[in-house]
């Protein structure tokens, strides 16, 4: 009789059942699999699921939420054994409703709420604050039992709530530091304290009001917040080819949640869909490295799915993912086609060997294509953060949020210049007929092709052993990008989900990723 250890020798000896049934995969034949029809299809299930729910959205945990993370398992799962296909069930605390409200001496300044912000409509005198509410000697003594003024930058949104509480403050109203309105998170309730009730205004409101203090105006303050708060729960769906070396993955993704105000079929219905479609193509395929497909919940609430999915994996198992591609966001009605800039040369912020490589093949793939790309931040404010967080090379595509499209991005890729890439992100208007079929088929397509490239061959990411052991760097050689390829440099093409203050030169370390892991809008 065989001992166990035996048989399993035997079984590695077996050539797998999909290296010899299926053609290898080919990067051209892969794209060629991939319609609009069947991703727009797929978009549709998605909307469905929002739209048959009193609250239209596609909130992490919430009925439609489920939908979506069903339909998923059940559609990798009908490919037969080609997926080890598997749910990771968590939990967190989810603002699941929230409203806010601010005049200024009675004008109207168009506020919105800060999720897990505090319930509560004080009445008061706005008082400035010194600096950007860091600190609590930025407070002066005059804001307690007032509302405070702050300005965005340096430090997450809740530090900012809480020290406005600890400084007696009974709310506060956080002022944008680029143009545009501002939203977002504190995030999960903190051990410094509790928060205050608190909205976000745009800069131009807040510079107005603060001009009118400095003056010696008195500003009276009418906020009022409204959210509740509740324990949810849901699952990360995870699919793994069977075939191909288990040591050497690629793992890509996207999220499954929505925000609370629409169903959220752009962000990130369309990163879902585009690598959901991907997968099912690559069924058809052998492939020489396995590929993981992620799909992450909790990302509108902080990366909390991807975050809680690194951080139990362990390290023999980090060990073996060479590669993790983001998609969020890839069909925004006025899109750039935006890679995350792995080499640094556009933010100086780089990531783990094989980053810039990962970089380097979508610029080569819009280049060959005859379609013109732009860098985006890599800062960590997507999934991808906590793999960077972990050393994990990583990459991706995103076709811009609420950031506002320049002339010469206009003139490189259409669409209308001082307009918002999606004016309808993280609002009710992101279902179908937001999107931009071309933007959404050009992305899939590229994912399809980095994906059947990194499922054949990592040996353009110039990985050694060593390497791909070292923490996250600050970039001093980025680099130069190839002669003849269209890159428009830019220094705010972001998705400003989580926008933090653009870091000086060798600031990118992995300390910084780690603070950074689980701000969506936090900062």
């Amino acid at each position: 009789m065989f001992s166990t250890a035996c048989l399993a020798a035997v079984a590695l000896l077996v050539p797998n059942v999909y290296t010899q049934a299926l053609p290898p995969v080919d990067p051209t034949a892969l794209q060629d699999t991939i319609t609009i029809d069947a991703l727009i299809g797929g978009e549709q299930a998605l909307e469905d699921f929002a739209y048959a729910t009193p609250e239209r959205n596609r909130l992490v945990g919430s009925t439609a939420h489920n939908d979506t993370i069903n339909y998923l398992f059940e559609q990798l799962s009908s490919l037969g054994d080609y997926y080890n296909v598997t749910l990771q069930p968590w939990s967190t605390l989810t603002q699941t409703s929230g409203s806010a409200n601010f005049s200024a001496n009675g004008a109207d300044q168009n506020a919105t709420v800060f999720e897990y912000s505090q319930s509560g409509a004080p009445t008061a005198p706005l008082v400035a604050v010194a600096n950007f509410g860091c600190d609590l000697t930025d407070y002066p003594a005059e804001v307690t039992g007032n509302i405070a003024l702050i300005s965005r930058g340096t430090c997450e949104f809740g530090a900012k709530s809480v020290n406005a509480g600890l400084a007696g403050a009974d709310g506060a109203v956080i002022y944008n530091n680029v143009a545009g309105s501002l939203s977002g998170t504190l995030g999960p309730p903190r051990p410094a304290g509790p928060y205050v009730p608190t909205a976000g205004i745009s800069l131009e409101q807040g510079t107005a009001l603060l001009d009118q203090i400095n003056a010696g105006t008195e500003v009276i303050g009418d906020l009022s917040v409204e959210t509740v708060i509740e324990e949810r729960y849901t699952n990360n769906v995870i699919a793994q080819t069977v075939g191909g070396d288990q040591n050497n993955v690629l793992a890509l993704g996207g999220h499954t949640d929505s925000v609370a105000a629409g169903p959220g079929i752009n962000d990130d219905g369309s990163g879902t869909i585009g690598v959901l479609e991907v997968a099912k193509q690559l069924s058809n395929y052998s492939v020489t490295n396995a590929v993981r497909f992620g799909f992450w919940a909790g990302e509108e609430e902080g990366l909390l799915g991807s975050t809680f999915y690194v951080d139990n994996l362990p390290a023999e198992e980090l060990a073996k993912i060479r590669l993790y591609l983001n998609y969020d966001m890839i069909a925004s009605p006025n899109f750039v086609y935006a890679i995350y800039d792995g080499d640094g040369s556009s933010f100086n912020l780089t990531g783990p060997q094989g980053s810039a490589e990962a970089e380097e093949l979508f610029e080569d793939y819009f280049a060959d294509n005859g379609l013109n790309f732009t860098a985006t931040e890599f800062s960590g404010r997507s999934d991808y953060g906590p793999f960077l967080e972990a050393g994990i090379a990583s990459g991706g595509l995103f076709t811009g949020a609420e950031g506002i499209k320049t002339e010469e991005e206009a003139e490189a890729f259409g669409g209308e210049a001082n307009v918002a890439y999606d004016v309808n992100y993280h609002g009710p208007g992101d279902n179908v007929t937001n999107l931009n079929a071309t933007a959404f088929l050009a992305n899939t397509k590229a994912i399809a092709y980095s994906t059947a490239v990194y499922a054949t061959s990592f040996d353009s990411l110039g990985q050694t052993k060593s390497k791909r052991s070292m923490a996250i760097r600050g970039s001093t050689n980025a680099r130069k990008p190839k002669a003849g390829l269209t890159k428009l440099r830019r220094s705010k093409i972001m998705k400003r989900k989580v926008t933090p203050e653009t870091p000086v030169n060798g600031e990118t370390t992995k300390k910084m990723f780690k603070a950074m892991r689980t701000r969506k809008l936090f900062i």
